[in-house]
């Protein structure tokens, strides 16, 4: 590669393995990540309060879906990036990553 021609982005994700955010979906995913901090802060107390199990537990599974939402952003921002640069560049190997990291969002 010549010196003054930019690094594709695909490079850039796989030697520094750093995601590259627009200052908006940073804000909108830490935003949605306080809530759900108060979230589990909110069903420890709950807990600490002796509150009634099936509350608990849909306080619970409410946070659960909004971690999963965040986790979906996640990876709908890495497709339409990293991903898809990589497939560009053809660099089949990531399809196997995006399988994986598919099958970690989707345990219970």
């Amino acid at each position: 590669m010549e010196e003054n021609q930019a690094e594709p982005v695909a490079e850039h994700c796989i030697a520094e393995r750093k995601s590259h955010h627009s200052e908006l979906t940073k804000k909108n995913l830490t935003s949605r990540l306080n809530r759900i901090e108060g979230q589990i802060r909110g069903i420890k107390r709950l807990i600490e309060e002796d509150t009634y199990c099936d509350d608990v537990i849909t306080q619970i599974a409410a946070t659960q879906a909004a971690l999963n939402s965040v986790g979906k952003l996640l990876l709908e921002g890495h497709m339409k990036s990293c991903v898809a640069e990589r497939i560009k560049d053809g660099d089949p190997e990531i399809l196997d990553e995006v399988l994986l990291t598919i099958g970690k969002l989707m345990k219970k």
